[in-house]
């Protein structure tokens, strides 16, 4: 493996990374910064979320920018405002040593005239979304016609998203003599339609996001009804106490309701979910950052722009229809070499959707059980007499105050004393049902059910109909959530 030093970096770039930590480049960072630091080709990198994207093509950005010249030099169209001010904030970082570079985030949510006044002054480098970015060039806000480079970051996930037309307008804007770096998990056809109408002859880098999964991220999933979910999440938070995690749920309802749910539990939860304010968004995610906040629940679309290097889990409430989804959520965790969890919560009758995971992304889940409350009374009662044992006390207990405490405890036992202690320190452990089982065991599914999953079946005619009746629509997830025909999973696509 290179070193930063071998990539063709600047000093003043290569001062910057070290002092952030960088010791060696990521496969998609050691494979992409020499093809593009100094080309004068269309580039594609291919590699999945957690990977390094931002500095592969953050740092030879920066250093294709001239300080001297005011004109916006580079733009970086991204899905979301999160991730857009995640780029904007590691590009300030990375060019912390360079002679003034300018970079600006702009995007909905936030008040447009003064994102409008902050264009008035130079900008070399502009992140943007691509709904906001319409917006400020048909203002004349922004100007696009010496643009030197245009990346597409999370290519894949705009597309998803609904941006097609926005893309192919923005572009439109953008010189031919430009050159487009694109990035993406994926490269579909839609992509592949950007890539032949837009770039000319790309170089490709590809980098093999399985083994990254299984050395990283440790796959695992849980076997739950519906509605025991929650309860379930708490043990597993509660066995566990200096977990950060992100939890993923389907909808901003969902999302919604499970955070206060935590919440009203006296756990350090909150959301992050697109009816959410940016004012509050930006808050959510600064108490996350600072430890403040121990759970975060999120949809996909808004958790685009979380980028923490220490979570140790990502929980699924409910698994994603789509495969890539699946490996954009686990990979929030698994970061900057450390190892990361990502446990599932499913029906009795969803393992067919874990064997699928297997196959097709070629990984492995172990099944894990629920904690009992016995478990988890037994690990944190040990956890905390160690913890009484092994402190050392900052000051010493006056004498008065002892003989007040030995005089009141006077009568009881060493061993009624004790018991008396622990059950005060267990008390903040309440579970629902005197603490039962909730682990759900696997049910066979239905013969209907399996000619579902296999997407048909047997004695269904071309209509849709079985035996001259007239089908139900299906309702039938986990989570209690439209799986086909509602409304309100294309409500929350556009969120």
């Amino acid at each position: 493996m290179k070193s930063f030093d071998q990539l063709g970096l600047s000093e003043p770039i290569l001062k910057a990374i070290k002092e952030m930590g960088f010791e060696t480049p990521s496969d998609i960072q050691e494979k992409a910064i020499p093809q593009i630091i100094d080309g004068e080709r269309d580039f594609i990198g291919l590699a999945q979320t957690g990977t390094g994207k931002t500095a592969a093509f953050g740092l030879p950005l920066l250093d294709r920018i001239d300080p001297d010249d005011p004109a916006t030099q580079a733009l970086i169209l991204a899905p979301t405002r999160e991730l857009g001010r995640q780029i904007a904030e590691q590009l300030n970082k990375f060019s912390k040593y360079q002679k003034r570079v300018n970079v600006l985030a702009v995007y909905g949510g936030a008040a447009i005239s003064q994102q409008i006044r902050a264009l008035r002054k130079p900008q070399h480098v502009i992140i943007a979304t691509p709904g906001r970015l319409i917006d400020l060039i048909q203002r004349k806000s922004v100007n696009l016609e010496e643009l030197d480079l245009l990346v597409l970051d999370e290519a894949d996930e705009m597309l998803t998203m609904g941006f097609k037309d926005e893309i192919d307008k923005i572009l439109s804007y953008a010189p031919d003599t430009k050159k487009t770096w694109l990035f993406s998990a994926t490269m579909s056809n839609d992509i592949r339609k950007i890539v032949n109408t837009y770039m000319t002859k790309p170089i490709e880098v590809k980098i093999n996001a399985k083994q990254k999964v299984n050395t990283d991220i440790e796959h695992q999933f849980a076997i739950v009804r519906g509605t025991d979910k929650t309860e379930a999440l708490t043990r597993f938070l509660d066995a566990e106490p200096e977990m950060r995690a992100v939890v993923f749920c389907r909808t901003k309802r969902d999302t919604q309701q499970l955070a206060d749910d935590l919440f009203r539990k006296k756990y350090k939860a909150d959301a992050l979910h697109g009816d959410l304010s940016q004012r509050i968004r930006d808050r959510v995610m600064a108490r996350f950052k600072n430890n403040d906040v121990q759970i975060l629940i999120a949809t996909d679309v808004a958790a685009r722009g979380i980028d923490v290097n220490d979570l140790t889990h990502v929980f699924h409430f409910a698994l994603p229809d789509d495969l890539e989804y699946y490996t954009h959520r686990s990979g929030r965790t698994g970061r900057a070499g450390k190892k990361g969890t990502s446990i599932s919560f499913i029906g009795g009758r969803e393992k067919y959707k874990i064997d699928r995971l297997q196959k097709q992304l070629d990984i492995y889940f172990q099944k894990v059980l629920v904690p009992t409350a016995d478990d988890i009374y037994e690990q944190r009662i040990e956890g905390w007499c160690h913890q009484v044992v092994d402190r050392e006390a900052a000051n010493t207990l006056s004498p008065k105050l002892l003989r007040k405490a030995l005089t009141l405890f006077g009568e009881l036992s060493k061993e009624e004393l004790i018991e008396k202690i622990l059950l005060h320190e267990l008390e903040k452990f309440s579970y629902d049902g005197s603490g039962r089982d909730l682990n759900e065991t696997f049910k066979k599914p239905t013969r209907e059910e399996r000619m579902r999953n296999r997407g048909g079946g047997s004695g269904y005619n071309r209509s849709g109909n079985r035996d001259g009746r007239r089908r139900k629509r299906s309702y039938g997830d986990s989570s209690g959530n439209r799986s086909k025909g509602g409304g309100r999973r294309r409500r929350d696509r556009k969120e």
